[in-house]
């Protein structure tokens, strides 16, 4: 059994966050998703969906086999508990997969970090498109 895990924000549900996870999925059997803490994300804009309701979108998607909140305290403390094959990060994820490798590496934990390059290519496939649309709609 090969365990993935993604990570991600998950903020207003669109395409783009399908195909990453599809891909994340084909690396493997089993699909652990860890969703960002409000409180941990420094980014990005605080996301507009409760942490609670986006934890659970993201475990009603068939592909995904788990879908947890992250730590509030060390972001490296549910990947040690889900203990991950491959850890995927999206084309757009601020991550260096190296340095992630070597942190997880100096923790005693060997894992491999890869990168998904490949992105779905649609007008409102970001959770910014989306909320742009959205701001010249009510304008």
């Amino acid at each position: 059994m090969i365990r993935v895990l993604a990570t991600g924000t998950f903020d207003l549900l669109h395409p783009g966050h399908l195909a990453y996870l599809r891909e994340c999925k084909a690396l493997g059997n089993e699909l652990y998703v860890i969703v960002a803490r409000d409180s941990m994300i420094r980014h990005k804009p605080k996301p507009v969906i409760p942490e609670d309701q986006r934890v659970e979108m993201i475990n009603a998607l068939k592909m995904v086999d788990k879908a947890i909140l992250g730590s509030e305290e060390d972001i490296f403390l549910p990947i040690m508990e889900i203990k991950p094959d491959i850890i995927a990060l999206g084309y757009d994820q601020h991550f260096n997969e190296d340095e992630l490798e070597n942190e997880l590496h100096k923790r005693g934990f060997y894992v491999r970090v890869v990168r998904i390059e490949k992105s779905e290519q649609c007008p409102l496939c970001s959770s910014a498109k989306i909320v742009k649309k959205i701001m010249e709609r009510c304008n």
